[in-house]
């Protein structure tokens, strides 16, 4: 099953770049946007009531499979983006979500991408979804998301 942002109400996670996250020539260093998806997928689950940690305490894992990050412009540091994070496909056993971070201190797309995870239990082998979680996936943001912590 795919998607689309319009489908979707896409999560937004804002961010300002702290100096660490910088290299050398003052640019973000590319693996930080991995650690800023992953950032914008735990506001995702919270935003529709649940958390990774929830999952987690049912059996569940979401290990990431395949990762993708297109660097379109530079982010540097003290710049303030926005990660928005949406899901663009689901499949049996599997989930995609997709990115794009926008540069708030310089109004631009800077960075596209998607990673793909896939379902485990607790035998640490592929499953199908449980309509629940499921349901908790594809769910519109809710008004009281859980903060956090």
């Amino acid at each position: 099953m795919k998607f689309s942002p319009a489908y979707q109400t896409p999560t937004v996670e804002k961010i300002r770049v702290r100096y660490g996250e910088t290299d050398m020539m003052g640019h973000a260093y590319y693996a930080n946007y991995y650690y800023w998806f992953e950032q914008a997928r735990g506001a995702y689950c919270r935003d529709r009531g649940f958390t990774y940690l929830q999952l987690e305490q049912q059996g569940y894992k979401l290990p990431v499979v395949e990762s993708h990050a297109n660097y379109r412009a530079e982010v540097l540091y003290d710049d303030l983006i926005e990660v928005r994070v949406w899901i663009s496909e689901i499949k049996r056993a599997s989930v995609r979500f997709e990115y794009e971070i926008y540069n708030v201190t310089r109004q631009l797309v800077t960075t596209t991408g998607y990673t793909t995870h896939v379902l485990i239990g607790p035998e640490r082998r592929a499953i199908s979804w449980p309509q629940e979680i499921k349901e908790w996936l594809l769910r519109e943001p809710q008004k009281l998301a859980i903060a956090a912590c």
